[in-house]
Parts: structure tokens; sequence; C-alpha cells
């Protein structure tokens, strides 16, 4: 029997059109003789809207985009109403969450999901939450000893009490060059490299429009290397890729719109580097309690240290994702590693049922 695979996309976020991106990806690869597919969108707005099961092929986001009309349905009815009634199980199996940043990576869809007993591919409430909040994320790989660039962060209103100040704090702890970034925010959006006090101003105000609390960096000069992370309780690591970027770093045109990048699978590392950067990588994995997947990213210097950056909870499966790419390279085709995603949810949701809870 097919398993009824409901497919999450959209969201009322940023990365909109990255979800869509994934969205397609996901769909050209699934074994249609393994699974309906039930398409979820979410519109910008917040709607959720559904579809009929896909028949044939989709070449175009375009497809992708419904409107609510008729259509429409509410997230708490989610699964009663995404298959037809008659159906043999009138539920989809399992959701395959495919959204990217706040509203969607952050553990609120999660933990939706979770209060309707729903089956879903990835991270947790707890891991999801973490991994999308830079600072929270920081915070726990401090405490679980991983070695990381130096930090700062402000909310909106500390810093509209005294921007000055601020802006001294960022000076003195890190100096220039740093980074600053949205701390809820993912796919490079709204991230700034600063070499002065003129433009580390300029990053604050274009930080603050995505969330209202900014994280700061400071800069660590090294190649920039990546692992996926596959599992639950027991997580595999896949081969390392190194990001290439043809401008100063990785952002999000480069790595969404022209490719303007190169994306190196496998990439050259010493047989110590990539056992210090898988164990690091299952550590961070561990330390925020992951499930399913994870591309952990690093720094890797000149004299082999060694630096995590941070951990995405939910990696694109775009043309241009690493991830996919990696696990591609690791033996693992593309509609397989999703067969094992789906799997993995699957066996975690069953772990759950176990828990006891009356006393």
């Amino acid at each position: 029997m097919k398993t009824k695979l409901g497919l999450l996309y959209g969201g009322k976020s940023a990365e909109h059109q990255v979800s869509l991106q994934t969205a397609l990806a996901v769909i050209k690869a699934l074994d249609r003789e393994a699974f309906d597919v039930y398409p979820i969108y979410i519109t910008e707005q917040g709607q959720w809207v559904k579809g009929e099961r896909l028949e044939g092929e989709v070449t175009d986001i375009k497809a992708l985009q419904m409107t609510a009309g008729e259509n429409a349905i509410s997230p708490i009815t989610l699964s009663s109403e995404m298959v037809p009634a008659g159906a043999q199980e009138e539920t989809v199996d399992v959701v395959f969450p495919l959204l990217h940043g706040p509203n969607g990576e952050d553990g609120t869809v999660q933990g939706m999901l979770e209060l309707m007993n729903i089956p879903y591919v990835g991270n947790g409430v707890l891991a999801s939450a973490a991994g999308m909040d830079k600072v929270v994320m920081k915070n726990i790989f401090a405490q679980a000893g991983l070695p990381q660039a130096n930090y700062v962060w402000f909310i909106r209103r500390e810093w509209e009490k005294d921007r000055t100040a601020a802006y001294e704090k960022v000076e003195e702890a890190l100096g220039y060059p740093c980074f600053v970034k949205p701390a809820n925010l993912g796919s490079s959006v709204g991230i700034s490299k600063c070499k002065n006090r003129e433009e580390l101003e300029a990053a604050f105000e274009e930080a603050f429009q995505f969330d209202r609390k900014i994280i700061i960096e400071e800069n660590i000069t090294g190649r920039e290397i990546e692992i996926g992370v596959l599992g639950n309780d027991e997580p595999q690591c896949s081969v390392v890729g190194e990001i290439v970027p043809k401008k100063e770093f990785y952002d999000y045109k480069a790595k969404y719109m022209d490719g303007d990048t190169a994306l190196i699978i496998p990439t050259e590392v010493t047989e110590q580097e990539y056992e210090m950067i898988r164990e690091y990588a299952i550590r961070a994995f561990k330390s925020l309690d992951g499930a399913g997947l994870t591309r952990a990213d690093f720094f890797l210097t000149k004299d082999g240290q060694v630096y995590i950056n941070e951990v995405n909870t939910m990696p694109g499966f775009t043309p241009f994702s690493m991830f996919p790419l990696l696990w591609q390279h690791s033996g693992v085709s593309y509609p397989e590693l999703i067969k094992k995603l789906v799997h993995l949810a699957i066996q975690r949701h069953e772990e759950k049922q176990q828990i006891k809870y009356t006393i």
C-alpha cells in the first residue's frame, strides 16, 4: 500500500519562494509507486490551501501556488481534510514540512503536528526552535563544548535606546570585519558583512527588518565546509562539501537566484579534519535532540582548526542545495533519501506512542 504523504510548503515567511523551490524539487524526485502525494500550500498571508492528489508531472512552481477559495482548510482539521472521503483511511500517513524560516522551521508547525499526533519528517519542536534562533543555538553549542566564533546579540528595543552603545559593544568585542544576521531567519536573508561603522549601522537597520533580535559574529577566515546528518538516535554523516562563493560571502542571491558559487563535493580534507567535523556535527545534532536530518556548517582554517557556524534543521532540496548532493555522493540517491526521511519520521512517531501519559 502506498504511503499517503502530505507535502507542506510555502509559508508566511521571507523564505516563501525558497520553500516553493524546495517543494518542486521534492515532488520531481518522489517515487510515485511508493507515495500518494497531497499538496498543502500556505500562502504568504498564512492561509492554508489543500490540493488534489498529484497526478502526472509538476514542472513549474506556479502550479504549486494555489488560491484559497473553496479549497481553504483549517490547520486543525489537516489530517481529516487532506484525503478524500471514502478512502480506506481518511488521513495522511506522514506530513513532510518543506517550510523554511519562521512559522514553519521554528517549531510552530511541528508543535501543531505533535498536538494532532500526526507523524512528520524532520526535527521536533525543541530542535526546530533552538536551531532557528541563532542565539539560543550558539548558547547550546557553547554548553556542549563546540568551538565557534565569538558573538554578541541585541533585541530591537535595546538597540533603539542607545544605538551608539550597541555599535561600540560590537567593535570592542568583535572588531571588523564582522557579520550581522537576523537571529531567526535562514537562507542568508538579511545578512551583511561589515568592515566599518557605517556598514555596521546599515546592517543593523537591514537585519532588524526581519527579526526583533539580531546576532553579530566575528569573522573567521577559513573554508566553508558542510556535512549532512541523517538519523534519529544513531545519526550518520555524509561526505563533506565545500562552498566557494565568487562573492565575499554566500548570500541569498548566490544561493538561490544566480547560482554564483561553486559547490565542491566531496571536498579535500584530511582524515583527522573529517573526523573532527563529523564528531562536532553529531554532537551538535544530539545537543539539540535532533531527529531526521540537519546540515551542519563549519569553518576550517588553514591551521586545521574547526569552528561550527550553525546547523540547518530543514535544509533546502533545491537544485542548488548542498544536503541532497552530499548524500548523493555518499551513496544515497535523492529518491532514496526522501524514503529514508519518511521512514525515520514514522520510526520517531512510533517511539513517542510508547510514552506513558497517565499515572
